[in-house]
């Protein structure tokens, strides 16, 4: 029997091992560093990375390809997420941010560029939601015109360690930017959202908490629906559910991955279909686990996982499936003491047409770009 390269090369790639990152370190300074978004933020074809710390009142951002670092806003206290949507001209960025619900006034801007995008943008008030915390940008009807969801950590009420209170789950359409609820169905703290296509084209809310991962979706008759997929970690409350989701392909399979719980030190996988998933933790070793994200580095057809987390050894793991259907997983360091990653960001940064990575540092302050070297 004569085997052609084609039928070779699957093998030929798993062989080859996982791939390699080559760290630059773009900033040192960016107290109490929080999240980091690829955007392209002066609209020249080329994605740029927007840095928001918490302990800024600065919300800067560095143009590639040279990383040339800009103002994008001022005078904006306790940061914690922003929103860009590629289709849109406006930036929406949640602060005023506290995790004790009744010290966080939950503000929610509006940014605007002015006729050079590269000098500071104007921010509108458009809302106050107290803890509003993750902000994504959302098809919810299928159509090209994308929404912005906001999930704030907890209830108004809510209060530590328990949270006990609903946490509500709204969005808004750009030009009105009017609060549309979605459900108050969530408890005690979410802290993670990802958006994702579901069973068609409409993009749904998939949402992190203490009562694990669900997912909430716009019917068409303008309903909406809400599924649990898991209730995450099985530890009785508050140390119960899920802290951040993200979903990954192994080929045409779906497959589901989250932090777990709260903050947690367990990177846990989901196998299934549709709504009926098996839990198997891969790794139980993180340390403050605060990101989570999905992407096929080495172009195999099947998604790796990047997990970071923020005390020491902080840093960022790569977990890649031994086998086709993703019942083996293995891990490689991307970095374990660099960066105190507080999130990342998966983008092909430079054009080369690998997926490369991006993650920002809270106790280190930093912003790294871990470029795709490929198969070594």
């Amino acid at each position: 029997m004569r085997l052609t390269l084609a039928a070779l090369l699957p093998a030929l790639l798993a062989a080859a091992g996982p791939v390699s990152f080559r760290p630059h370190t773009l900033a040192t300074d960016l107290r109490g560093g929080y999240q980091v978004v690829a955007f392209d933020v002066n609209r020249d074809g080329k994605l740029d990375l927007i840095a928001l710390a918490s302990g800024m009142t600065e919300l800067v951002w560095f143009e590639a390809p040279h990383w040339t670092r800009h103002v994008l806003a001022r005078d904006l206290k306790r940061m914690i997420n922003l929103a860009a949507c590629p289709e849109l001209d406006e930036i929406v960025v949640a602060h005023e941010f506290a995790n004790v619900p009744k010290n966080s006034t939950g503000i929610v801007s509006v940014l605007t560029p002015g006729p050079d995008r590269t000098q500071p943008w104007t921010a509108r008030e458009i809302d106050r939601l107290t803890t509003s915390h993750r902000l994504r940008c959302a098809k919810l009807d299928g159509s090209s015109k994308p929404v912005v969801v906001n999930a704030p950590l907890a209830g108004a009420k809510a209060d530590a360690p328990d949270y006990r209170d609903h946490v509500p789950l709204v969005y808004y359409k750009p030009g009105e930017w009017k609060r549309i609820a979605i459900n108050e169905a969530n408890e005690g703290v979410v802290h993670g959202i990802f958006i994702t296509p579901w069973s068609d084209k409409r993009e749904e809310v998939l949402t992190a908490s203490f009562l694990g991962l669900h997912r909430h979706r716009l019917e068409k008759n303008g309903s909406w629906s809400r599924v649990q997929l898991s209730p995450g970690n099985p530890s009785p409350w508050p140390n119960s559910g899920s802290s951040d989701v993200a979903v990954g392909r192994l080929n045409k399979a779906r497959f589901l991955t989250a932090i777990e719980p709260w903050h947690g030190n367990e990177v846990a996988v989901y196998l299934g279909a549709r709504d009926n998933w098996t839990r198997s933790v891969i790794d139980a070793t993180l340390n403050d686990g605060h990101t989570i994200y999905t992407g096929d580095f080495d172009g195999d057809g099947r998604d790796e996982i990047v997990a970071g987390f923020r005390k020491a050894p902080f840093g960022v793991n790569l977990y890649r499936a031994g086998d086709p259907a993703g019942k083996t997983w293995s891990k490689s360091v991307v970095d374990q003491g660099g960066v105190a990653a507080a999130a990342c960001a998966l983008a092909d940064l430079n054009g080369d047409k690998r997926l490369d990575i991006a993650c920002i540092g809270s106790a280190t302050t930093n912003l790294v770009w871990y470029e795709n070297l490929g198969k070594q």
